[in-house]
Formats: structure tokens, C-alpha cells, sequence
């Protein structure tokens, strides 16, 4: 598996990010409602971010540090989120990350693109873990992880920082056995 594979849903299609990608990401993941949700993406969305950070998912990959799909329709062109894995090789882990552009909400397409990253982490990259967070006002990411088959291991107390408050986080992981 040298080059990142696109991958094939019912209805979407999970591919690398690209450089003409840019833009849309700072617009859909830069949108408040999105990115509060998250404990990674910074509000206001600067510009030139999107750039660096899909300027370095090839490295990434290679390296099997950090898998990112752009999640599209199946056109391939229209952008609705994205879903990764950021791996710890030597545990046989990763956390699964993924937004979803407010307007493609209640669709189900986090749930649809997570099962299939779920799926390459354990049957291609030999995972035996996978876990994810969510803020306690994200009920609908919750969802999607009890959708996954993931189980609820608890609340981890004060995890992170943003805009200068403290969050708890709601800790959900599966195991490859599950």
C-alpha cells in the first residue's frame, strides 16, 4: 500500500485532499457550528492553513502517522467533510477524527465515511484499536461512534483547552476482536 487507495462507499467517495481543495476546506471546516465542534479546528479558520495542512497528507501517510480522506459525493468534485486517523504504530491505535459541512448534516455521511476508514485501519493497517472523542454538546458524534459498534469508556475531566475554557471529552474506542 505505497499510495494512499481512494475509497468507495454506497454513496461517497473518501479520496486524498489536493491542493485546488483548499479553499473549500477553510470555508466548510472555517464555519463556526463546525468548527466549535472540534477540538482541532481553529476558529477563525486562518488563511493559507488549509494549504499547509493538505500539503503535508502525503508524508503523512507514508509515514502512517496521520490518514486523511476528503469525504466527497461520489462525484468526486463536491466536498461534504473529512475523516482520518491520526495512528500510534507501536500500540497498534489511532484516534478517528471527522467533520462534516454543516449543509450535508443528518445525512449520514460521517457515519457512512468513518465505517470505511474503520475498516482500512483494521483489515489494511493491521490496527487493533480505534478510538474517538467528542464534546459533550455533540451528541451527534456520539451517535455516529455508538453507530460505528464503538463502546463508551468514559469522560476524560478537563482534556483540552479552547479559548482559554476547559472541555471534558467523551472517550468511545472498538477493538479489532469487536
Amino acid at each position: 500500500m505505497d499510495e494512499q487507495p481512494a475509497l468507495k462507499t454506497e454513496r461517497l467517495l473518501l479520496r486524498p485532499f489536493v491542493a485546488s481543495d483548499a479553499l473549500a476546506v477553510q470555508t466548510l471546516a472555517g464555519d463556526r457550528r463546525v468548527a466549535l465542534m472540534t477540538g482541532d479546528i481553529p476558529f477563525p479558520y486562518p488563511d493559507g492553513l488549509a494549504e499547509r495542512w493538505i500539503s503535508g497528507h502525503p508524508e503523512a501517510w507514508a509515514q502512517r502517522t496521520t490518514i486523511t480522506y476528503a469525504v466527497c459525493l461520489r462525484d468526486g468534485d463536491t466536498l461534504v467533510g473529512c475523516v482520518g486517523l491520526r495512528c500510534v504504530e507501536r500500540h497498534l491505535r489511532a484516534s478517528l477524527g471527522y467533520w462534516i459541512a454543516v449543509e450535508h448534516w443528518g445525512q449520514g455521511y460521517c457515519t457512512e465515511a468513518a465505517s470505511a476508514v474503520v475498516k482500512l485501519g483494521f483489515d489494511q493497517l493491521g490496527l487493533r484499536r480505534i478510538e474517538a472523542t467528542h464534546l459533550p454538546g455533540n451528541s451527534a458524534s456520539g451517535a455516529v461512534m455508538r453507530k460505528l459498534g464503538m463502546t463508551h469508556e468514559g469522560v476524560m475531566r478537563s482534556y483540552f483547552i479552547r479559548d482559554s475554557e476547559s472541555h471534558d471529552l467523551h472517550l468511545y474506542a472498538m477493538l479489532s476482536t469487536d
